[in-house]
């Protein structure tokens, strides 16, 4: 890097800015979002349930060019999060700023923005003792390297390879889960699992009349014979510590119910603590693989089933299934977890007008039902699916380190 030249950003955008500083005309029926820097994350635009929605007329008032060379970036409250726009129907916000380069370098700035370094010079030039501000002038004005087109292009394409091989392994295992989840419902929702007959033929259970009863615990009729219990009979649910270890420099990272994600830990944007406080935490609730994590608080029933071999965090407004405690049931457990019968659950458990969350003794009396038969036969069916999902999720960990390992040397020129 040493051997590169230094411009202002300025001078590789034709314009920065950001979005609205005002509150815009909501409409439900719209197909516009409105897009904060919350809403930026590992290069993608990411809508949610709570992603609010503005009117078309909002979006002509509030018009802001971008383009594929554009570069999204968070500047209030999270920041330095990045998103590239792929032309989706967004409106931006004012902690959402934009900047629009005169090339595809934006690729390359990716990257190098997510460096530690870049990272605390945005933190250390930001305005606000409580909320976090990144000025536009100081983007404008930041300094940055421009390597040769053929370097930052080749940089660009190394990591940006194996980000896209992590997303590719990423959509076949939610086209995996789905399958599982496919077979689940099939077996365990409509009840139809395969039943030999009096007649000795193997039909759908419920389908070809196989006899249902009433359970007023689940409100829905089950196979006869299927028993139903609280799921803290079965395996342990615990949750993690009640109290607010400080924040440290160096440490173990505290993993809580905003960096639990559908696609893994949030370790990035995770507060660490000191070793003592890392062993404390786990006195109460350790953490092993197998184990499903659930979270408590804000995003309810977010689910994360560990696969890491080395699990070297504690957990605060999580759940933790002691999933490790009853290997046979571990997967038709985290299907259960994510099923209707769940959902309907929570619905009548979870507390709290302005902060929503589900207590641990709701957790430890979901009614969960056993037919040990099905459950066996069930893992035996999926555990192909399950062991090919695991391997991903795997190689997908092994992938990111190396991505992150690169990303310094190739930015200083270790490696070319």
């Amino acid at each position: 890097m040493s051997n590169w030249k230094y411009e202002k950003l300025s001078k590789l955008c034709y314009r920065i800015g950001d979005g609205l500083h005002g509150t815009p005309e909501y409409s439900a029926r719209s197909d516009v979002y409105f897009i904060n820097g919350n809403n930026l994350k590992n290069g993608k635009i990411e809508i949610t349930e709570n992603t609010k929605k503005v009117t078309s007329e909002e979006l002509l008032k509030n018009f802001i060019q971008l383009d594929n060379n554009s570069l999204l970036l968070s500047i209030n409250g999270t920041l330095g999060s990045m998103a590239f726009f792929k032309n989706e129907k967004v409106m931006l916000g004012k902690s959402a700023a934009y900047l629009n380069f005169k090339t595809e370098i934006n690729k390359f700035y990716y990257y190098y923005f997510q460096l530690p370094s870049v990272q605390e010079h945005f933190h250390n030039v930001a305005t606000g003792s409580t909320i976090k501000n990144l000025s536009l002038k100081s983007i404008q004005d930041f300094e940055v390297p421009v390597p040769e087109f053929n370097v930052w292009k080749n940089i660009s394409k190394i990591l940006s390879s194996l980000d896209a091989k992590i997303e590719i392994n990423n959509r076949i295992n939610s086209e995996l889960e789905a399958m599982a989840k496919t077979l689940y419902d099939y077996w365990f929702v409509q009840f139809d699992f395969p039943h030999v007959t009096s007649s000795g033929v193997e039909k759908p259970y419920k389908s070809s009349g196989g006899k249902m009863v009433w359970n007023a615990e689940l409100k829905r009729e089950i196979p006869e014979g299927w028993e139903v219990k609280p799921i803290s009979k079965v395996i342990e649910v615990k949750d993690g510590t009640h109290d607010s270890p400080k924040p440290k420099t160096t440490g173990y990272p505290l993993i809580t119910s905003k960096n639990l994600k559908v696609e893994g830990l949030d370790f990035e944007n995770a507060n660490l603590i000191s070793e003592e406080d890392y062993l404390s935490v786990n006195k109460r609730s350790q953490v092993e693989t197998g184990d499903i994590l659930f979270s408590m608080i804000g995003n309810i029933g977010t689910i994360y089933k560990i696969e890491e071999k080395e699990i070297n965090f504690a957990i605060k407004n999580v759940a933790l299934y002691k999933t490790s405690q009853k290997e046979e049931y571990k997967n038709f457990i985290y299907m259960f977890l994510k099923s209707i019968d769940m959902d309907r659950y929570m619905k009548n458990v979870i507390s709290g007008s302005i902060q929503k969350f589900i207590g641990l003794s709701s957790l430890r009396n979901t009614p969960f039902f056993i037919n040990e038969t099905y459950i066996e036969k069930y893992e035996i069916r999926t555990k192909s699916i399950f062991a090919q999902l695991k391997n991903l999720k795997l190689e997908n960990q092994e992938l990111a380190s190396l991505r992150d390992w690169l990303l310094p040397m190739l930015m200083n020129g270790q490696v070319s």
